[in-house]
């Protein structure tokens, strides 16, 4: 006759999920840091790594697409016939992409765009309005001349919006982590009690 052995009392799951999670600090802050910057959360709660590495992936992303469309792909627009959808995903990135509100208030009302040095125009509306019947609007325009990197720099800094998403969720609920495994060849009492023959 087999012999059954006594099963350990299983551990308390909160005690083995504190010791292996870092402590996190206030989660609120930690994601709007998040937003603002986009791995400044994780910096804040002590996920260096992790910080540098949304830093790098999602602004590289988001730079990458402003170079492609020349500084014009984001920007915040409603107006009939230019209603910006993009900007929704791409202010996901935060500070990055809010000079393109800054931009959009002072064309809608009257007055001059700000001056970025380097970039003429950057993150301005484009103007609607023909010359002619046979002029093109400045967005037609835009259109003509980058040809596809409009629409390719337009998803790229939108896939870091998005993905800056991910990174705000990362920091505000913590690192996702699973049971643990259990090991191989098992530890004594920690399997299913052997039936008797």
């Amino acid at each position: 006759m087999a012999k059954i052995s006594p099963v350990a009392p299983p551990q308390d799951a909160t005690a083995r999920s504190s010791a292996s999670e870092p402590a996190l600090k206030d989660p609120v802050l930690a994601a709007t840091l998040a937003w603002l910057i986009p791995g400044l959360g994780h910096w804040y709660q002590g996920r260096r790594s992790k910080a540098l590495l949304f830093f790098v992936c999602i602004l590289g992303t988001f730079v990458f697409g402003l170079y492609l469309g020349e500084g014009r792909v984001v920007y915040a627009s409603m107006r009939p016939g230019d209603n910006r959808f993009p900007y929704f995903c791409q202010v996901a990135v935060g500070l990055p992409a809010l000079p393109a509100l800054v931009q959009a208030y002072r064309v809608n009302h009257g007055s001059a765009p700000a001056n970025f040095g380097l970039w003429k125009d950057f993150m301005v509306p484009p103007s609607l309005n023909k010359a002619g019947m046979d002029t093109p609007s400045e967005l037609d325009q835009l259109h003509k001349r980058l040809n596809r990197f409009f629409e390719i720099g337009t998803v790229y800094t939108m896939v870091a919006g998005l993905l800056n998403v991910l990174a705000i969720y990362d920091a505000f609920a913590g690192p996702a982590e699973g049971d643990p495994a259990p090991k191989e060849g098992g530890e004594a009492g920690t399997g299913p009690p052997e039936a008797p023959s």
